[in-house]
């Protein structure tokens, strides 16, 4: 039988997530305590996630837990950050009991040992709405070298890294509406890969880079925003997965059927902006890590996003996601 969150009880069932960690207090504290880390800097983020916005009605807890802080990391990942932890926010609903909540702190144990990163504090509510769920996320890059969206020049390769389409694909099994018999779509939504395999890469080889999240043709625009620059981008260059090709060869429009994989969002790759110079190492430095790369467009000194199919003008409805 559910019932309110026993904050105290909840917060006790958290502390092995510390893995010891003395910057987390054991979490007996209402703050952490970060040292800092000579020669590197501190990198930040802060993502929320709703239910029956960000993810469905009813998903089970553990796989709320691995969603937010796969997608929570990814924003470290585009920046060539390491993580190394988490501050969390949980707004428990009434109907939501001790079950949910001990799947819940299992699925950040498994994701945490995954990639490294523990519990260092956070909060915990009781809500008559919906469920609510927010991490914050941290990690070190060396001392200036965070890739930052404001880094593009003119003339730089507009480049993806991973696959575009995947995200969209997996909402529409998840919610019954597309064929899965495998369940591997329905698992990329919801347990998105964060790039850190490309961390080197990114710090050494891009000029400026953001993740995925919102759709790939409205996160390319961040970044030429962010730079003061405009991007041409050719759909026909997008990279797939199987089973994108294999979606994208049942539509006679596709046009219209590329559009949707590139505004859909939750695809967690990474799009950058690569000099020249450096594109054919770069692509195959992303190879050799085992992230499929290609060059998709060019950021352009004129502000504006130019979409283009196989070389034709076209005007999409939307570009991705946005937040009202």
């Amino acid at each position: 039988m559910s019932g309110p969150v026993d904050e105290f009880a909840w917060i006790a069932s958290l502390r092995p997530l510390t893995g010891g960690d003395r910057r987390a207090l054991d979490l007996a504290d209402d703050a952490a305590v970060l040292p800092g880390r000579p020669g590197f800097d501190l990198v930040m983020s802060k993502d929320a996630m709703v239910e029956g916005v960000h993810f469905p009605t009813g998903e089970t807890a553990d796989v709320i837990a691995r969603r937010l802080l796969r997608t929570s990391l990814s924003d470290l990942a585009a920046k060539a950050a390491e993580p190394f932890g988490y501050l969390l926010l949980t707004a428990w609903p009434h109907h939501r009991g001790e079950g949910d909540r001990q799947a819940f702190r299992a699925g950040l144990e498994a994701d945490g040992l995954e990639f490294g990163v523990v519990l260092i504090g956070g909060d915990t509510v009781s809500t008559p709405g919906p469920m609510i769920v927010c991490a914050t996320v941290l990690g070190w890059a060396e001392q200036g070298r965070a890739v930052l969206r404001s880094g593009a020049r003119a003339g730089d390769a507009l480049v993806v890294c991973g696959q575009i389409g995947d995200g969209w694909l997996g909402l529409q099994a998840v919610q019954g509406a597309l064929a899965d018999p495998d369940g591997v779509l329905a698992a990329r939504y919801r347990f998105p890969a964060p790039l850190f395999a490309m961390r080197q890469v990114l710090a050494e080889q891009v000029n400026a880079a953001a993740d995925v999240s919102d759709g790939l043709i409205a996160d390319a625009a961040h970044v030429a925003e962010a730079s003061g620059l405009g991007l041409s981008l050719e759909l026909n260059d997008i990279p797939l997965s199987a089973e994108g090709r294999a979606w994208l060869a049942g539509h006679v429009t596709p046009e219209a059927a590329l559009l949707i994989l590139a505004v859909g969002g939750d695809d967690y790759a990474i799009v950058c902006a690569v000099d020249p110079s450096r594109l054919a190492s770069m692509l195959s430095a992303a190879r050799a890590a085992n992230v499929p790369a290609a060059r998709v467009g060019t950021f352009e000194p004129i502000p504006g996003t130019r979409i283009t199919l196989a070389g034709r003008p076209v005007t999409p409805g939307t570009t991705g996601w946005r937040h009202s």
